[in-house]
C-alpha cells in the first residue's frame, strides 16, 4: 500500500528503518512502507529515504587517506623486510607499491558515484551506530526481524573494500613481474615473499575495516600518533641511533626520521581537524618533540651505562 505526505504515518520502527520516495506531484511525495533504503540513501528526522547529496569533510578524507595509507605503509615494510640489505631492488618495489595503491585510489574514486569524477557524493556520519545498522533491526513482536540493513555512511564502509580489492589486482599484475626481473640478489624463494605477505595482510584490513570500520574512524588520528611514536622508538634503539652524529650517518635513517614526522603530523592534523587555524597550526611544531627527546636522552638509558654504574654501586 502507497501513503502520500498528506497522510498520516505511524512512525518506522528502529533507527534505520525508512520510507522509499516512489514519487513527486508538485510539494506532494508519495512514499512506500517502511523498510530498508536504498544504497547511496539514509532516512532523514522523518524517517524519509533520502538520496545523500552531501561531500566528505575533511575528517572523513583524513580518515579515507588512513585507511588508503595502510597496505602502502604494510607493503614498505615487507618489501624493506625481505629485500635484505644487499639488495638494490627495494627501492624499485617502494616505487611500485606506491603507483599501485595511487592508482587504485584514482580508480576507485573514478568508479564511485558519480562516475567519471574524483569527487564523491556521501552521506554524514553522525554517531557510531551509523556504523553498525545491521545490529538495530527492529523486531516488534520479537519473533520477526524487519531488516533495515544499509549503508548509513555510504561510501565511507564499503569504498575502502573497493580500494583494497583494486590494489590486489594491481600487486598481482605488476609486482610478480617486476620480482623476477629485478630481484637476481634474492633467492628464489625470498624474492616473493613481500607480495605472500600481502596475500596475508589484505584479508586480515579487510576484516578490520568489516568489524572495526566505526571504531576506525574515531580512533584513528590517536592510533596513528600512538603507533608512528612506538615504531621510531623501536628502529631508532634496533639501529643503535643514540646522537645526532649516528642519525646522519645513514640516508635511510633520514627518511624513516621525516617518514614518521609526516606520519605524526598527519596525526596531529586529523585530531585537531584544522578548524581554527591560527591554534591548530602550531601543533605541528610539536611534530620533530619525540626524535629530540630521544635523542637527547639516549645517553642516559644505554644499557651498558646502567649495569656499569649498578656493577660500581652508584
Amino acid at each position: 500500500m502507497f501513503r502520500s505526505a498528506v497522510d498520516i504515518q505511524p512512525a518506522c520502527l528502529g533507527l534505520y528503518c525508512g520510507r522509499t520516495v516512489l514519487s513527486v506531484n508538485g510539494s506532494v511525495e508519495t512514499y512506500g512502507d517502511c523498510g530498508v533504503c536504498p544504497r547511496g540513501q539514509r532516512t532523514d528526522d522523518n524517517k524519509i529515504c533520502r538520496e545523500c547529496m552531501g561531500s566528505p569533510d575533511r575528517y572523513d578524507w583524513l580518515y579515507l587517506g588512513f585507511m588508503a595509507m595502510l597496505p602502502l605503509v604494510l607493503h614498505w615494510f615487507f618489501i624493506e623486510w625481505y629485500s635484505g640489505k644487499k639488495s638494490s631492488s627495494a627501492l624499485l618495489q617502494h616505487v611500485t607499491a606506491l603507483f599501485e595503491c595511487s592508482i587504485a585510489a584514482i580508480v576507485t574514486l573514478l568508479v564511485s558515484d558519480p562516475v567519471g569524477s574524483l569527487h564523491i557524493r556521501s552521506c554524514k556520519v553522525k554517531k557510531l551506530s551509523d556504523w553498525y545498522t545491521m545490529l538495530y533491526n527492529p523486531s516488534p513482536d520479537y519473533i520477526t526481524t524487519v531488516h533495515c540493513t544499509h549503508e548509513a555512511v555510504y561510501p565511507l564502509y564499503t569504498i575502502v573494500f573497493i580500494y583494497y580489492a583494486f590494489c590486489l589486482v594491481l600487486m598481482m599484475l605488476l609486482r610478480p613481474l617486476l620480482v623476477k626481473k629485478i630481484a637476481c640478489g634474492l633467492g628464489k624463494s625470498d624474492r616473493f615473499k613481500s607480495i605472500y605477505a600481502a596475500l596475508y595482510f589484505f584479508p586480515i584490513l579487510t576484516v578490520l575495516q568489516a568489524v572495526g570500520g566505526g571504531l576506525l574512524y574515531y580512533a584513528f588520528p590517536y592510533i596513528i600518533l600512538v603507533l608512528s611514536l612506538v615504531t621510531l622508538a623501536v628502529y631508532m634503539s634496533a639501529s643503535e641511533v643514540e646522537s645526532f652524529k649516528d642519525l646522519l650517518a645513514r640516508k635511510k635513517r633520514l627518511v624513516v626520521l621525516f617518514s614518521h614526522w609526516l606520519l605524526h603530523a598527519y596525526g596531529i592534523i586529523s585530531i585537531s581537524k584544522l578548524d581554527k587555524l591560527e591554534q591548530d597550526l602550531p601543533l605541528l611544531a610539536l611534530v620533530p618533540a619525540p626524535a629530540l627527546f630521544y635523542l637527547v636522552t639516549a645517553k642516559y638509558t644505554e644499557p651498558s651505562r646502567i649495569l656499569s654504574e649498578g656493577g660500581n654501586g652508584h
